[in-house]
């Protein structure tokens, strides 16, 4: 599989996120680079998820698909279809620890596909969906700290 490169102009990979793009500031979603999609990419795919929830628990903050491989999300931006996070709102959410500090993990997949999912998909749905069509595959990791 090959590796995209994913940035953003707003942080590096593994440094903090600006408040703006927390639940504490404006939470509209960052800015993000994406670079080195194979020719055969039709779209993307990006799963946004909080690493540091105890038990074992999955909290997803972003899940969108079918987004066009253009090389940049803009910010405060859907451009593809948006699925539920885990507040089960269609949208972006925003880091917002209880405490300490979280990591968030924003992980882009290349597909040669479009994904035929309806927007009440859930993340597994998506997931599964993708299997056998992933070209490349990058992330962005980003911390938050209350």
């Amino acid at each position: 599989m090959d590796k995209l490169s994913v940035t953003s102009p707003v942080f590096k990979n593994g440094e903090a996120m600006p408040k703006k793009y927390s639940q504490y500031g404006e939470n509209v979603n960052p800015p993000l680079d994406i670079a080195g999609t194979p020719v055969e990419t039709k779209t993307l795919t990006l799963i946004v998820t909080d690493l540091d929830i105890p038990l074992g628990l999955t909290i997803t903050h972003w899940i969108m698909w079918n987004i066009p491989p253009t090389g940049h999300i803009e910010e405060n931006s859907a451009p593809g279809i948006q699925g539920k996070n885990t507040r089960r709102k269609k949208s972006y959410m925003g880091p917002r620890p209880p405490l300490g500090t979280h990591r968030y993990l924003f992980e882009v997949y290349a597909l040669e596909t479009e994904l035929k999912l309806d927007s009440d998909a859930s993340r597994k749905d998506v997931e599964k969906a993708m299997q056998n069509h992933i070209l490349a595959k990058g992330e962005l990791l980003g911390i938050y700290h209350k």
